[in-house]
């Protein structure tokens, strides 16, 4: 995406991301939690807490927004990547 390739299924610390870009620090996260439950939401802030010292950003989606949204899905990660571009310089 805008020129920068994600790898599906890593290992990123103790994790398993579902898509990582070492290149830009970012994971993408795509959720199929039906039900919010309280421990899910605790382990997650976590999880992301983690992912953040190791100097990643995390973006999550749910099911429902990949299937039904994919094009607002696909724009946020690009304006996510634009912003980040656009820092670096």
């Amino acid at each position: 995406m805008k020129g920068h390739g994600f790898k599906r299924q890593r290992s990123v610390e103790s994790f398993i991301a579902d898509f990582v870009c070492k290149d830009l620090g970012l994971i993408i996260e795509v959720d199929s939690i039906n039900s919010v439950r309280v421990k899910t939401i605790e382990n997650e802030t976590i999880k992301y807490e983690i992912l953040k010292r190791a100097g990643f950003t995390v973006l999550s989606f749910t099911n429902k927004e990949v299937l039904k949204n994919i094009d607002g899905v696909r724009l946020a990660i690009e304006s996510w990547i634009n912003l980040k571009l656009l820092y670096k310089e």
